[in-house]
C-alpha cells in the first residue's frame, strides 16, 4: 500500500454527472469577474448586445468581455493563448460555459468595441467609489513609456535617415570602386576575378541600391507630410527617452493617477509626448472628478513643473505639490539666483541680498504671458555687485500669477515628505502592470486599440487590488447591493 496521497482512477465512472458550477471554489476570482459584467449594461457601454436577426449566431459580449478580463488578470494577453485556455482551463470552462470561441473572433471584440472597453475600466472605477475606496484626499501622478510594436529599426527621423543614407552611398561607392578596379585588372592582364567574388559584390550593391530607395521612399513620405518621426510598424508610436541605462524605446507615454491609501489607479490616459509637463492639469482634473473628497492633493515629479499647468490646477480647486526644477546657472557661477531675491507683496518689490529694493518698472509679453520687471538703480555703487550680475543693472521679472507658484513652493517646503509618498503610491502599479504584460508589453497597434489594451490592464490591476483589500465574496456582495 503506498503512502502517498492518490488521485481518482480516470477510468473510474461516476454515478452522478458532475456540475459545472462544482468546478470553481467559492473564493475563486472567476467569481468576482462573473458578477461584475452582470452587473454592467453592456448596451448603454456601446457594446452591440443585440443579436442579428438572421445568419449564424454570434457570441454574446459579455461572455468574451469576461474571457479577456479572465486573460488580463492571469496574464494572458494573446488572442491564441486565450482559444487554448478556452478549451482547458476549468475557470474559463465554468466562466465560458463550455464555449470555446476561435482567436479571430476574440481578437476582432478586443479591436472592435476599444470604446466600450474603456467605459468598464470607469465603471469599475465608479464602482471603487461606491465601496468607499476612493475618499481619500492625496492622488499621485506619474507617466512611464511603455514599448509598442516597433522596434528602433523601423523607426526613423531625418538624422537617422540622413546616416543610414550616408553610410549606404560610401558602401555604393566602395563597391563601384571593387568593380572599377576589376576592369583595370582584366584590360591589363587579362585577368578575370573569381566568379564567386564578383556575383557577392554584385549581390551587395543591388541591396544597397533597394535600400537606398527605400530610405529615399520614407523621406519623401516625411516631406509630403510634414512628420518628423516615421514607425513603420506602429504609425502612432514614438521614440522616448527613458533612463541613461536604457535611454530611448519606442512606444508611448502612460499617464497615470493613483490614489494614496488603497493605491488604485483612478484614471489614466495614453499619449504620444515624450514629456509629462503638459499633462499635470488633465490628470489631476480626472482625479478630481472620481475622488469624493472636496480638496485634492495631487503630487506629482518636476518633470510636471509648468507654470500654466500649476494655475490651471489650483483654480480647479486642486492643490498641487511639484518641485521646482533648478534650471538657472547663476549659482553654479557663483552668483546670486532668483530665489536669493524676496519679494515683498505689500510694496510689490524686490529686496536683493544687498538689502537694496529692486522696483517694478513695466509689465511685457513673453510666450503670451504678462511678465513684470524689476530693478534698482543702485547697482553701480554695490559691493557685490560681481556676484550678481556682469550687467548695467540686476533685473528680475515675475509673471502676473506667480503667487501661485509661490504658494505651491510654500507647501512643498512645510512638508517635503509628501515627494515620497508620490514615490510609494505610483510606481508600484507600473512595476506590476510591466511585468504582466512581459517583455513585448503591447501587442496592439496604433493608439486607439493601445488606449483599449491598456485599460484592460489597467482594470485587471484595479480588480486584484480589491479582491486583496476586502476579499472576493465582500466584494462580490458589494456589487450584488
Amino acid at each position: 500500500m503506498t503512502q502517498f496521497i492518490e488521485g481518482l482512477d480516470r477510468q473510474q465512472r461516476m454515478l452522478l454527472p458532475e456540475c459545472l458550477d462544482d468546478y470553481v471554489d467559492e473564493n475563486s476570482p472567476v467569481r468576482a469577474i462573473d458578477a461584475f459584467i452582470d452587473l454592467l449594461d453592456l448596451a448603454v457601454l456601446g457594446f452591440n448586445a443585440m443579436p442579428a436577426a438572421t445568419g449564424r449566431p454570434g457570441y454574446h459580449p459579455g461572455l468574451l468581455l469576461r474571457i479577456y478580463l479572465y486573460g488580463y488578470l492571469n496574464q494572458i494577453q494573446s488572442s491564441r493563448r486565450l482559444e487554448r485556455e478556452c478549451g482547458r482551463n476549468l475557470e474559463l470552462v465554468w466562466l465560458t460555459g463550455r464555449l470555446k470561441p476561435d482567436f479571430k473572433t476574440i481578437a476582432d471584440f478586443r479591436k472592435d468595441n476599444g470604446p466600450a472597453i474603456r467605459k468598464v475600466c470607469q465603471q469599475f472605477v465608479a464602482l471603487c467609489r461606491n465601496m468607499n475606496l476612493l475618499d481619500g484626499d492625496v492622488v499621485a501622478i506619474d507617466g512611464s513609456r511603455f514599448k509598442a510594436l516597433n522596434s528602433k529599426a523601423k523607426n526613423y527621423t531625418r538624422g537617422k535617415l540622413r546616416q543610414k543614407l550616408g553610410e549606404i552611398d560610401k558602401a555604393i561607392e566602395r563597391y563601384l570602386g571593387e568593380l572599377d578596379r576589376a576592369d583595370e585588372v582584366f584590360e591589363q592582364t587579362g585577368t578575370v576575378l573569381p566568379e564567386a567574388r564578383m556575383e557577392r559584390t554584385l549581390r551587395k550593391l543591388e541591396h544597397l541600391q533597394k535600400e537606398a530607395v527605400r530610405y529615399r521612399s520614407i523621406e519623401q513620405r516625411m516631406d509630403e507630410t510634414g512628420e518628423t518621426r516615421v514607425s513603420l510598424s506602429d504609425p502612432d508610436a514614438r521614440s522616448m527617452a527613458t533612463t541613461a541605462r536604457m535611454p530611448r524605446i519606442v512606444g508611448y507615454n502612460v499617464q497615470t493617477v493613483v490614489e494614496a491609501n488603497h493605491h488604485l489607479i483612478v484614471a489614466h490616459q495614453v499619449t504620444m509626448l515624450g514629456f509629462d509637463r503638459d499633462a499635470l492639469s488633465m490628470m489631476a482634473a480626472a482625479a478630481n472628478d472620481v475622488m469624493t473628497t472636496d480638496q485634492l492633493t495631487a503630487i506629482a515629479d518636476k518633470g510636471y513643473y509648468k507654470s500654466e499647468e500649476i494655475v490651471a490646477s489650483e483654480e480647479a480647486g486642486i492643490s498641487v505639490v511639484v518641485p521646482k526644477p533648478m534650471t538657472s546657472n547663476a549659482a553654479a557661477r557663483g552668483q546670486f539666483d532668483k530665489a536669493d531675491f524676496t519679494y515683498d507683496s505689500d510694496k510689490d518689490v524686490y529686496v536683493c541680498p544687498a538689502g537694496k529694493q529692486l522696483t517694478y518698472r513695466f509689465t511685457g509679453q513673453q510666450d503670451g504671458k504678462a511678465i513684470r520687471s524689476y530693478w534698482s538703480g543702485a547697482c553701480a555703487d554695490c559691493v557685490i555687485k560681481d556676484k550678481c550680475t556682469a550687467s548695467k543693472e540686476r533685473r528680475v521679472r515675475r509673471w502676473e500669477k506667480e503667487d501661485v507658484l509661490e504658494r505651491v513652493q510654500e507647501r512643498l517646503d512645510a512638508d517635503p515628505a509628501q515627494l515620497a509618498v508620490r514615490s510609494m503610491t505610483v510606481e508600484h502599479p507600473y512595476g506590476t502592470i510591466k511585468s504582466w504584460m512581459g517583455a513585448t508589453h503591447f501587442k496592439m497597434r496604433r493608439l486607439k486599440n493601445v488606449a483599449t489594451e491598456m485599460s484592460l490592464h489597467v482594470l485587471a490591476y484595479n480588480m486584484t487590488r480589491v479582491m486583496n483589500l476586502i476579499g472576493i465574496p465582500a466584494m462580490i456582495a458589494a456589487m450584488k447591493a
